[in-house]
């Protein structure tokens, strides 16, 4: 299971994923400097932690490297969510928790994953429960997001 990124690694990443293509630490940096003041050894060191933790790939391009995400945010959020809920002493109560957290956009997505994953409902689930909350969910996680330090170089033989 993944850990939570840290606020600078937050950062770092979501411009990773948002550009979704490899990424110099100079472009990650003019990024950043539009929001804060911060040094190009700062983001480099940055990348490579999460390309240690197994978070990024990196490419080398000359004297610099190029990175990549491993995963993507989606996965990343789809992790962190599960191991939440796999810690909870009763997990249909937090789900309840937190389907009662969610706004009617966030619930209108959660019917939209649902019919995804499991586009038949049993028929013995009176309908309103069908419409308001999922009979299952999946219990994989994706496959691409790193389980932990370094295991994306070492499942890669690197």
């Amino acid at each position: 299971m993944p850990r939570p990124l840290g606020e600078l690694e937050d950062a770092v990443m979501t411009r990773v994923w948002k550009w979704n293509r490899p990424v110099t630490v100079r472009e990650v940096l003019e990024d950043l400097q539009q929001e804060r003041s911060i040094a190009y050894t700062t983001v480099m060191t940055v990348l490579d932690n999460l390309h240690q933790k197994g978070w990024v790939r990196r490419e080398a391009e000359g004297r610099a490297y190029r990175y990549e995400a491993v995963s993507t945010r989606a996965a990343y959020s789809a992790a962190l969510m599960n191991e939440a809920w796999g810690q909870s002493d009763n997990p249909a109560a937090a789900l309840v928790a937190f389907f009662g957290m969610m706004s009617s956009q966030q619930r209108e997505a959660l019917r939209d994953a649902m019919r995804i994953v499991q586009p038949e409902v049993p028929s013995e689930v009176p309908a309103e429960v069908q419409a308001e909350v999922p009979v299952e969910v999946p219990p994989e996680v994706p496959a691409e997001v790193p389980s932990g330090p370094g295991e994306a170089d070492r499942e890669a033989g690197r």
